[in-house]
């Protein structure tokens, strides 16, 4: 038992750490979320071959996932806020390990093309309803760095999907892999669900020492959402073009990543895996440096300039290297470059998160879900073009290009965005 203190005969109890299995279970979420989504990757070329589909189809697989995930991302968010995340949580992580199982038992591209549709249908509500969790169980210091933590481990199952799915393809082929990764889901479900509390208040776990520390009071009945108010706000939309803009310029390092390395600069399965995964690593660096750089200087500078610094900065370098990595003769040096890429456009993800919170209040899923719609129409329509700059022109560069300039359009509409001034009916 921690010491405790006295003062007039009053015991004063340490706080209970209940709020550190929240953040595993949300590392865990966001692991296995990324090992799901990702592993599909590394399986590309196989399966192409083995379902006769060419490079737009396999594209068109790679962007349904986004486009469906984008269109219930915004549902997902809503029913998170209306529900809450214990429940809401659960159904999707049940889902979409479904989904990942059934991606092994595709026939041809129709069948292919339908459970990934619905893979990312099921994983949609993901991140909105992890940021109601965040919003209910960490304090307003805490919460760009939280965002940071968990997309860092989100990419760092990436990272991890890009050798294991090599070595489980090669011992059970591609199809027993995805049945495989399925099962951590199912895992983290039946865990959730039984352990989590949707108010802090009501778990046994927490005491009255750790409810002060995360200054959230309990859940007021949920509100309805006031889409005017929304749609009339022009600091949304700018987080919406931003979101679109680096979620565009960064998708290619979790699809189109290791066929690029084997076919353009020549590497074998095994070691495209592991340089893919290089990459993965640098996007895990960048979330958690942005997410400190948010909070850091938002506690120096406030709001306005701190939560803006890190995208203000790191995606218009992303695109520098992105041409360094096009252009160098050095096939590890391209890699590099491109892990260094996506490390530092992967510093604007943690502190967009942070903004939702600190301007959506008691209505983060939903602008959550906004933002995360939007950033998915930009991963699908730059999926499409790759896929399409493959077929026609047999080179990335184009498409690659096209990576870069939306990065630095990204870190421009970082410049307009202001955290301080929260959305009207949003407080929490």
């Amino acid at each position: 038992m921690g010491s405790t203190g006295a003062r007039d005969g009053a015991v004063i109890e340490p706080p209970t750490r209940a709020g550190g299995t929240v953040l595993v279970f949300l590392l865990l979420l966001a692991a296995i979320g990324y090992l799901d989504r990702i592993c599909i990757s590394t399986a590309s070329l196989a399966i192409q071959r083995d379902l006769g589909i060419t490079k737009t189809q396999m594209g068109t697989v790679f962007s349904v996932f986004i486009v469906c995930y984008a269109l219930f991302e915004v549902p997902g968010g809503w029913l998170a806020d209306r529900f809450g995340p214990r429940l809401v949580l659960t159904r999707i992580v049940v889902s979409w390990s479904l989904m990942t199982a059934l991606t092994g038992a595709a026939m041809g591209f129709a069948s292919l093309l339908v459970v990934r549709a619905l893979f990312g249908a099921a994983e949609a509500g993901m991140f909105p309803g992890s940021a109601q969790v965040v919003t209910r169980w960490f304090s307003t210091a805490q919460r760009g760095r939280v965002f940071g933590l968990m997309l860092m481990t989100a990419t760092f199952g990436g990272a991890v999907a890009q050798p294991l799915s090599v070595w489980l393809q090669e011992l059970v082929t591609w199809r027993w892999m995805f049945v495989i990764f399925a099962s951590f889901g199912f895992v983290w479900a039946g865990a959730w669900y039984v352990w989590f509390r949707d108010d802090p208040h009501a778990h046994p776990g927490v005491n009255a020492a750790e409810l002060s520390l995360i200054g959230s009071p309990p859940p007021t009945p949920h509100q309805p959402v006031p889409w005017r108010v929304f749609a009339g706000n022009s600091n949304l939309w700018l987080i919406c073009l931003m979101y679109f803009s680096t979620i565009y310029g960064s998708y290619f390092y979790v699809t189109w990543l290791p066929e690029y390395l084997q076919t353009r600069r020549g590497f074998d399965l095994r070691s495209a895996g592991w340089l893919g995964a290089l990459a993965l690593v640098g996007m895990g660096i960048g979330n958690v440096l942005g997410g400190w750089a948010s909070d850091v200087g938002s506690k120096r500078w406030g709001r306005r300039l701190g939560r803006r610094l890190p995208g203000m900065l790191g995606p218009p370098l992303a695109a520098v290297a992105i041409l360094a990595a096009m252009w160098t003769t050095h096939g590890f040096a391209s890699a590099a470059l491109f892990a260094a890429a996506a490390g530092l456009i992967s510093m604007a993800i943690p502190p967009a998160w942070a903004v939702c919170l600190d301007i959506g209040g008691r209505h983060a899923g939903v602008m959550g879900g906004m933002m995360t719609t939007c950033g998915c129409l930009g991963g699908a329509v730059s999926t499409m073009v790759m896929g399409i700059c493959l077929d026609r022109y047999a080179s990335f560069d184009a498409a690659l290009l096209l990576n870069a300039l939306f990065a630095v359009i990204g870190g421009v509409a970082w410049i307009m965005i202001d955290a301080s001034r929260p959305l009207a009916n949003a407080t929490s």
